[in-house]
């Protein structure tokens, strides 16, 4: 190499640098070359390493402290870089209670198998998984808000946790977010309360014509109740919708097209799916035969627009190509499609809800889900706020 060195040192300048250029590209040719090779030969040893059969991929043996530090540290990285883009609702509309409550339904049957809750805090089947679900109340403070949104929504990989069952639905990820921000400062009664509600107690009111306890389907003391209530009347001020007095052919094909994935909701396919034909229809008829005396929630005291809400209702906005709802939805004394569903009374919160998923063409439905969409698209937000208050406003009753 001295040698070499010394050559070089002799010759002309120009002949110097290009002797040394063409000595370092042969060095970086050779380094490449063994790199390469080193490349080659790690990974055919991986390869027999994992055809031997000899790594262990059993889930009693845990992870070593080193690989659980290594996958957690590059969970925190990863959610921290890939949830700097999403936009945050205010904290203020993260603590609206019905948002809260729209969350803590899905939290008890979708979430707290795995992670626990208040009542249950370590499940035991999946205790015995590598890694094990967190007990979430201590670490939802370690993450911000986008965090546990892009958690929720997009799942986890290599363990087990699940992305949103649809993509179509970021308002039902957030409630789930507000409700994990609420979960911390729950003792094991705050939560039955906020999961459950008046579940029990409700079987029993005879003034919402419920039938007999030993008559009620089985799912809506497992489920449905939950979050519409063994009454119909749902639960908050929109978190869900009323089902009671609904048309019994409108809740059986919403049913199957929440089980198809036709109409998108990750709170509602997951719990459609497992329901056979016979359920949805005893169900739907459970549902649909309730009756429902006064209105979910509280009237809509603003006349202003109720007016404006009843007009559109009745007239529709011609010079915008918008029907009235009142052909479809009623109230008349005409005999509407049974696919349609009946607005009267319903929560002016949900039906706001259902007229933005149209227009964003994110709510689906069923065969005749695409008629809404065109009207949603030419309604300003003021008027979907109008007709939700006319149709809130009105008695129940008067859809039928």
């Amino acid at each position: 190499m001295k040698r070499l060195l010394t050559s070089i040192a002799l010759l002309p300048s120009g002949l110097r640098a290009a002797a040394g250029e063409k000595h370092l590209k042969r060095r970086l040719l050779r380094l490449t070359k063994h790199s390469a090779l080193l490349l080659v030969v790690l990974g055919v040893g991986g390869m027999l390493l994992a055809a031997s059969g000899i790594i262990p991929i059993k889930a009693s043996s845990r992870h070593w402290a080193l690989t659980d530090w290594f996958l957690s540290f590059a969970m925190q990285r990863s959610v921290a870089t890939h949830s700097l883009g999403i936009k945050t609702p205010s904290l203020h509309s993260l603590d609206d209670p019905s948002l809260v409550l729209k969350g803590a339904g899905h939290y008890e049957s979708g979430c707290s198998p795995c992670h626990g809750s208040p009542q249950l805090r370590l499940p035991r089947v999946p205790a015995a998984m590598t890694p094990p679900p967190p007990y979430l109340p201590p670490k939802i403070s370690h993450w911000e808000p986008e965090e546990l949104f892009f958690i929720v929504k997009h799942g986890v990989k290599f363990t087990g946790m699940p992305a949103w069952p649809t993509r179509h639905r970021d308002d039902e990820v957030w409630a789930m977010v507000a409700f994990l921000r609420a979960l911390p400062a729950l003792d094991a009664a705050a939560y039955r309360k906020l999961v459950n509600g008046n579940l029990a107690p409700s079987l029993d009111v005879p003034q919402y014509g419920l039938p007999r306890r030993e008559d009620v389907p089985e799912a809506v003391t497992e489920s449905c109740g939950r979050c519409h209530g063994a009454d119909g009347r749902g639960r908050g001020e929109g978190a869900f919708p009323r089902l009671a007095g609904q048309r019994p052919t409108y809740l059986y094909a919403a049913l199957q097209a929440y089980a198809r994935g036709a109409r998108h909701s990750g709170m509602m396919e997951p719990v459609a799916a497992r329901l056979s034909r016979e359920e949805m229809r005893a169900l739907a008829h459970y549902y649909g035969n309730l009756k429902e005396a006064a209105h979910a929630g509280s009237v809509p005291d603003d006349a202003a627009a109720i007016e404006r809400g009843k007009a559109i209702a009745r007239r529709g906005i011609p010079s915008k190509g918008i029907p009235s709802c009142i052909d479809c939805h009623g109230p008349s004394a005409t005999p509407k499609n049974p696919h349609y569903p009946l607005l009267a009374g319903q929560y002016a919160r949900y039906l706001v809800l259902q007229l933005e998923l149209f227009e964003k063409q994110q709510r689906g439905g069923s065969a005749y889900a695409h008629l809404m969409r065109t009207t949603a698209h030419r309604l300003t937000q003021e008027q979907m706020y109008d007709v939700a208050l006319y149709y809130a406003a009105l008695p129940p009753t008067a859809g039928n």
